[in-house]
Order: C-alpha cells, then sequence, then structure tokens
C-alpha cells in the first residue's frame, strides 16, 4: 500500500512491478506449455475428493494454513481413504502428517519426478487410452525417462530405493492423485521444469480432468 502511494502519488508513475511476475510465473509457464492455458486444471473441491495428496515444495500448514486445515480434517474424517505424500527436504509441520515424507536432498526434485515416472511406465501404470487420445510426444518423454532408474535415482535424492517406490506405486494404483505445490518449486532456477515434470506424471496416469485429480499450485 505504502510503495503504491509512493510511486503513485509522490512520483507520479503507474509503472509499479507487482509479485505476480515471479510469484507463480514459473507455473502459469508450465501449465502453457504443457496443456495450452495458464490456469490450474483443479479446484480447491478437489481436496475433498483426493484419495492421494502430493504435496511437494509447500509448507502448508504455515503458508497456507486454510486449505491445510481442511486437508487436516479430511484426513481424520477419513484416515484410510487419503494418503498424504510430503516431499521437503525439511521435516516441517507438514510432513509431520504425511503417511510418506521423501526428504530428498535439495534440488532434486525433476530427479525424483523422473523416477517416479518410470517406475508409473514399470509397473504397468499409465493409462494408455488417455495418453493416445490427449497428448502427444510420449515415446520421446519414455525414452528421456528411461534413464532414471529406482535405485540411481533414489541414491541421487538421498532417499531409499523402497520409499520412492511405495510413493510411484501410489501414482501407479490409485485414482484421485491431487498433487499441490507453490513457492519452492515456482520460485527457483528450474520452476517450470519441475511444473512440468509434475504435468506429465497427472497425463502420464491419467490423472487430470477428474474430481480429486490434478496438478495444483496453491498461491
Amino acid at each position: 500500500y505504502m510503495a503504491q502511494k509512493l510511486l503513485k502519488g509522490a512520483l507520479g508513475t503507474n509503472n509499479f512491478d507487482a509479485n505476480s511476475r515471479l510469484c507463480m510465473s514459473s507455473a502459469a509457464a508450465g501449465y502453457t506449455r504443457s496443456l495450452g492455458s495458464d490456469g490450474p486444471p483443479c479446484c480447491y473441491e478437489d481436496l475433498d475428493h483426493c484419495s492421494v495428496a502430493f504435496l511437494i515444495g509447500t509448507n502448508t500448514a504455515e503458508c497456507h494454513p486454510v486449505l491445510f486445515q481442511r486437508l487436516l480434517k479430511r484426513k481424520k474424517r477419513d484416515p484410510k481413504g487419503l494418503t498424504i505424500v510430503v516431499v521437503d527436504p525439511r521435516c516441517t509441520d507438514t510432513a509431520k502428517i504425511a503417511d510418506h515424507h521423501l526428504a530428498i536432498a535439495p534440488g532434486t526434485d525433476l530427479a525424483l519426478l523422473h523416477g517416479l515416472a518410470r517406475l508409473i511406465i514399470e509397473d504397468n501404470g499409465f493409462d494408455s487410452d488417455f495418453i493416445d487420445a490427449a497428448t502427444e510426444g510420449f515415446s520421446d518423454y519414455a525414452r528421456t525417462i528411461n534413464s532414471w532408474s529406482a535405485d540411481e535415482t533414489a541414491s541421487l535424492c538421498g532417499i531409499t530405493e523402497q520409499e520412492l517406490r511405495d510413493v510411484g506405486r501410489l501414482w501407479s494404483r490409485r485414482e484421485g492423485v491431487l498433487s499441490l505445490w507453490s513457492m519452492g518449486v515456482n520460485q527457483r532456477r528450474e520452476g517450470t521444469a519441475v511444473v512440468g515434470g509434475l504435468i506429465n506424471l497427472h497425463l502420464l496416469t491419467g490423472e487430470i480432468g477428474k474430481p480429486g485429480a490434478g496438478p495444483f499450485s496453491l498461491t
């Protein structure tokens, strides 16, 4: 407010930058590149319908407390119907309520997503009908992630191979996978690539465009 008053009132200029140019620019670019539109293909109601909440690059308990309480109430109401996965190097308040906490090494998010994608393909957990009908470039994508074996991915990320496989199995076998992220993904050098990696997991499994599923950037 004070900055607006200073620039517009005292200096007489309307050229005032907003945080939106940095805040969600990576998410918007990732959505546009992958889906053709910069808006997330999901909404807050999906929190009430998802079977897996995959949180990465977000300390939701502190940064989005209202949303976190909604997720927490859903978990308490239906503990077997919702599995929470938190990807965060730190043991945050968000990570403490997770069923699976992947405490990966900082900066290895994209490697983790590629490793999960390969596991999904190995587990035959991909939706071939959806891929054929709604995507393009699958063969190139499959070749790219083929080099990310489970043992090498786990070693690079600093987690166990079993932890990686457990989460990969959720992506492969569950319906209603909702990924949520915020500035830990968006405000980084490779943010757009990580967003693309998340969206690719949804396109790979067909977990998009239906209740409780999709890639959801939080602001």
